[in-house]
């Protein structure tokens, strides 16, 4: 072992004294990573390796100072003290405070929470800022203390809520609940986003209150931190709460409080999703919204509501958007139920005469009153494809006829739809109708085409 140790370091001053960066990094590397810290060989000649990881921590590009930052970190508390003067010195080039910065929040020490404190209180480089909020953060509880004294300075209040909120500790609970009425509206939003990720007695209030506070960013941190709430539905009547928040004044707040009654998972709030789906007075963005909110609450009302916007709206991208979600139901009690809708819509195709449709369909009216969506290639080609995607076998003759369709896009649709069903009993079926010599020429060369794709 002290051997190979030996034979590493001579490598390591080859490559220093032949300016071979690459290679000093991987003999660097290779000492530190791969052999026990405390090795004797390796504390005797620790300062030496400092010396050289911190001299590649100086001139090395981004890359280069990627990889040194691996041995400085296992290098051990012995790198702090130079680390802090990089980060202390503001004539450094700032990429190379930014690394200082990023190692020492990895050390975890409190020797480094002091440096990074100062950084923020006096920095006027906002990007260096950020980036030692983060790293306080990620120092986790033993920075608790020191970022709560932050929250008392205005200039450093808002750096120290977004260091709290890295930490994903409880007890940055009381600090964070200390900002929440505080007169900067990012201050309020971002610790109202900390608190929302913690399940404590003292923040649902809090997000509550928040709902109507006069900051649209504001608002929308309550609306989505109530929305990992679902739990407190009833005990808190959260849809009530929540649908007022679908006629802000603020779109994003709007489609934010969407998703967030989608998660109630509740008949109530697919009702409130619907009306806001249908009204006239929706902004298009805020109605695709609701249509995808309407399929995630997982109820059969909301597959209904569905259905019935379906029939009101006049919107061919609203149509569309109805018919890819409900292709994406993954509730296996709704699967049945959302192909049935989709096969209602697609009905609206088979009005040809009796005699131009496989014995199967003959069943059906003789005509049945179309949709106008139904004449849209792109509606057809994403009712194929959602009934492919639920692979219910009931969809087979409905597809079957789209095989007939003017539309090459339609066809192949419908044909990659047929074989995302029982792909045997489908191929059986599309055989015995190619013999059928009272199908219509434009299905009989559909299905020949189906059965040449197979």
């Amino acid at each position: 072992m002290v051997n190979n140790i030996n034979q590493l370091l001579m490598q390591v001053q080859a490559a220093h004294d032949a300016a071979d960066w690459s290679s000093l990094i991987q003999y660097l590397q290779q000492l530190i990573l791969g052999v026990d810290s405390e090795h004797p060989e390796i504390v005797k000649n620790r300062e030496y390796l400092l010396t050289l990881a911190l001299s590649m921590l100086e001139i090395g590009d981004f890359q280069q100072r990627w990889e040194i930052t691996k041995v400085l970190t296992h290098l051990g508390n012995i790198a702090i003290p130079p680390l802090i003067d990089i980060l202390k010195d503001e004539d450094a080039e700032e990429e190379l405070r930014w690394y200082a910065a990023r190692i020492l929040s990895e050390f975890q020490h409190p020797d480094a929470i002091l440096p990074m404190v100062e950084l923020l209180k006096t920095d006027e480089d906002e990007e260096l800022k950020a980036i030692a909020a983060t790293a306080l953060g990620q120092m986790g509880t033993v920075a608790i203390a020191a970022l709560s004294e932050l929250l008392l300075d205005e200039d450093t209040r808002l750096s120290a809520v977004r260091s709290l909120s890295c930490i994903r500790q409880p007890k940055t609970i009381a600090p964070l609940l200390s900002v929440v009425q505080d007169p900067q509206a990012a201050i309020r939003a971002a610790a109202i986003e900390a608190l929302s990720s913690f399940h404590d007695e003292r923040v649902p209030p809090v997000l509550l209150n928040a709902l109507d506070d006069v900051a649209a960013t504001v608002r929308r941190a309550a609306v989505l931190g109530l929305s990992f709430r679902p739990d407190l539905r009833e005990t808190l009547d959260l849809v009530t709460r929540l649908q007022p928040r679908l006629y802000d004044f603020n779109l994003e707040v709007c489609c934010v409080a969407a998703v967030s009654l989608s998660r109630m998972g509740s008949d109530d709030a697919a009702q409130q999703l619907f009306q806001v789906l249908i009204s006239p007075n929706t902004p298009l963005p805020l109605q695709l919204e609701t249509i995808r909110a309407l399929s995630w609450v997982g109820t059969l009302s909301s597959l209904e509501y569905l259905q019935t916007a379906f029939n009101q709206i006049t919107s061919e991208i609203l149509w569309q958007e109805i018919v890819t979600v409900l292709g994406r139901v993954q509730k296996p009690e709704l699967t049945t139920p959302a192909a049935e809708i989709l096969l209602q819509i697609l009905r609206c195709l088979l009005y040809e005469t009796l005699r131009e449709r496989p014995a199967s369909l003959r069943d059906a009216p003789r005509t049945l009153t179309q949709h106008p969506a139904t004449e849209i290639v792109n509606i057809k080609s994403a009712i194929a494809l959602s009934l492919g995607q639920l692979g219910k076998m009931q969809a087979i003759e409905p597809l079957i006829s789209l095989l007939a369709d003017s539309n090459a896009s339609v066809r192949l649709h419908a044909i990659a739809a047929l074989k995302n069903l029982d792909a045997e009993a489908t191929y059986q079926q599309l055989q015995q109708l190619a013999n059928n010599a009272t199908l219509t020429p434009d299905l009989q060369q559909g299905i020949a085409i189906a059965l040449a794709e197979w």
